[in-house]
């Protein structure tokens, strides 16, 4: 097991950003700020009010690709490094599935993720993007095209596939992407979210969805699903993810570490997150000046699912997951933790750091630790670490 100090932070890639600045240039400064400053309110606090084709707006789309596409990219990619997806050479082709698509942001993720890494031996790759959006689905192509030129790479395929998720009765989108099934990796990223939200029954619908595309998976595939670490759309991605492992459709991958149901439902003000360190590119840091944004963070919900029962970490009750950040208080640091136990609250007293528990403070939101010797007092809800106790952060 080897123990981390932490992982450096994040980055989008100079390729992907020069890509998407040739494709669709950035607009006037204050007029991009305000289009930054709209699409955000809309994501957020008036999702209702947010229109299904907003990248069909000229400021929208260049809001999107300038300041929120670089933003989402970078999740899909730190997600892409907790998946086995090693061991494929330049002679083999990975196929994936970027269903809700937008512009393109978890094709182009993929293929700039396999392309940083193997350079001169990156597995071929054979993408599809699915959207109800054309303009959307151009932009997807025109990136792709971009990014292709600039890294010097050939032989690498896009499909566009042109629907609406929602409607069941136009099932061409669906005959289109059986085509080239099955599927290495299937990609729904922000997109869940946005379906289904006026229908009786939101969540059942999700999880049929997400129940119907997982059939294209390859034996050995993961499916992701990247949602808004909002607590509303937190809270629903958490619902599907239940009535998914209910069915029996899938199993867990990341992020968690049990098939129960999910214990942040237990309490309405609840709900899992995760927050990984990121390096805006400086005309980020630029508009968040101007609107007061703070984008140092990359913070979003997600599952990867899989169905051969394959998990990031051997499970146990004594490895954990991190699910709030370390609260560091006077003589004390604690932590919400979460595994087959439920979720626990665990704490170490400064005066009981040892060499053996000591990595308790690199500790953060996400991290992986196995915990040996807690201890806890009858009637007590706090879990304490001891001086005898050993934690170590798993990779």
């Amino acid at each position: 097991m080897r123990v981390l100090k932490g992982k450096p932070s994040a980055a989008t890639s100079p390729l992907v950003l020069g890509a998407i600045r040739q494709v669709r240039p950035s607009l006037e400064s204050g007029r991009l700020a305000r289009a930054v400053e709209e699409l955000s309110r809309l994501f957020t606090k008036e999702r209702r009010s947010l229109p299904s084709r907003y990248l069909d707006d000229p400021d929208h789309a260049a809001a999107y690709l300038n300041y929120f596409m670089p933003v989402n990219l970078s999740k899909v990619q730190v997600l892409l490094d907790e998946l086995p997806l090693e061991g494929r050479g330049a002679e083999q082709r990975l196929r994936i599935l970027d269903v809700g698509s937008g512009p393109g942001t978890g094709a182009v993720a993929v293929l700039d993720w396999l392309y940083r890494r193997s350079p001169d031996s990156a597995p071929r790759l054979s993408a599809v993007a699915v959207d109800s959006s054309r303009e959307a689905l151009q932009l997807a192509r025109d990136i792709w095209k971009r990014y292709s030129h600039e890294a010097g790479i050939a032989g690498q395929e896009l499909t566009l596939c042109h629907g609406n998720l929602e409607h069941s009765t136009n099932e061409s989108w669906r005959n289109q992407t059986k085509e080239q099934d099955p599927y290495d990796l299937i990609i729904l990223a922000n997109c869940l979210n946005e379906l289904f939200g006026t229908v009786p029954d939101p969540i059942a619908s999700r999880t049929q969805f997400v129940a119907d595309l997982l059939p294209l998976l390859k034996p050995h595939g993961t499916m992701m699903l990247v949602e808004p670490a909002l607590k509303q759309t937190s809270r629903a991605l958490h619902q599907v993810r239940d009535r998914l492992v209910q069915e029996k459709r899938c199993t867990i991958y990341s992020p968690c570490l049990h098939e129960r149901d999910c214990p942040a439902l237990t309490h309405p003000d609840d709900w899992c997150h995760e927050e990984r360190a990121w390096e805006p590119p400086a005309h980020i840091r630029e508009i968040d000046e101007q609107v007061g944004f703070i984008k140092d963070a990359l913070k979003f919900s997600y599952l990867l699912l899989r169905k051969d029962g394959q998990t990031i970490t051997q499970r146990s009750p004594e490895t954990f997951r991190l699910v709030s950040e370390l609260r560091v208080m006077k003589g004390d640091r604690r932590a919400w933790l979460c595994n087959e136990l439920g979720r626990l609250e665990v704490g170490r007293l400064d005066r009981a750091t040892s060499e053996t528990n000591a990595a308790w403070d690199d500790c953060q939101r996400g991290t992986l630790v196995r915990i040996e010797g807690l201890k806890r007092k009858e009637g007590a809800t706090l879990s304490r670490i001891q001086a005898e106790s050993t934690v170590a952060v798993i990779e």
